[in-house]
């Protein structure tokens, strides 16, 4: 859909509004966007919502922001059962996942090599397009 490398000072509720912005009215069936809970603040949500007509879904762990937990004096709390250490796999998170580890088999996108963003951007279409053709070529034999 769409590719954009900035600085890593922005922060990625700033960064989702300037990569979705040129893309008011070139996807009329797109709905729903899956986001992490950086794109949580900064009205984010609302401003998808209000200019491009999409929902967010932001996908986090159940106790994502829980600080505490109140309870009687003396209770005894299970905060394994609250707060589970270890990791734990969201939906939907994987498929941004999978999709950097596919990009990171490229040796040019492994390491930060490019000096100017619009570089990054184009071997990360280039990796995608390569990505997109093997898989058609698989269907089509």
């Amino acid at each position: 859909m769409q590719v954009l490398v900035h600085e890593a000072s922005i922060q990625d509720h700033h960064g989702g509004k300037l990569l979705l912005a040129p893309l008011k009215g070139t996807f009329p069936r797109l709905k729903l966007i899956w986001a992490d809970s950086a794109y949580n603040k900064g009205g984010f949500v609302e401003w998808v919502k209000a200019t491009l007509g999409w929902e967010v879904e932001v996908v986090e762990h159940p106790w994502s922001g829980l600080r505490g937990v109140w309870a009687p004096k003396d209770a005894v709390i299970d905060w394994e059962q609250i707060r589970p250490s270890g990791f734990h796999v969201l939906k939907w998170r994987w498929i941004v996942e999978r999709t950097f580890a596919w990009l990171s088999t490229w040796r040019r996108l492994a390491k930060d090599y490019e000096v100017l963003p619009s570089s990054e951007e184009a071997w990360i279409y280039i990796a995608m397009i390569r990505i997109m053709l093997r898989r058609l070529a698989q269907n089509s034999s």
